[in-house]
């Protein structure tokens, strides 16, 4: 088989392994669905300071805590982050 099927088939080997949390001694880190809300409410910021602070869009925002739309991929890790430890990305983002 040629070089590139064999590319595409370990990739594809390689992302079911990961979907299924069965990497190599590789925890796979699955952030848990957020409050938005409650997270912005915690550290006393306006939709539109929050936004700001962490590098979402104002509306992007409204969506999540409206329930219009969820988080998802980096956004979520970030606002878990944000939810533990909103100092440390504050400080970390100045």
């Amino acid at each position: 088989m040629s070089t590139t099927f064999e590319s595409i088939k370990q990739g594809l080997q390689e992302a079911i392994a990961h979907a299924k949390g069965d990497e190599r001694g590789v925890r796979v880190h699955r952030p848990h669905v957020v409050d938005v809300k409650t997270i912005r409410a915690k550290v006393g910021m306006t939709q539109e300071q929050f936004a700001a602070r962490f590098g979402f869009s104002t509306a992007t925002l409204r969506h999540w805590e409206r329930g219009d739309r969820t988080p998802h991929g980096p956004a979520l890790v970030l606002l878990n982050v944000i939810e533990r430890n909103p100092k440390a990305v504050i400080d970390a983002l100045a």
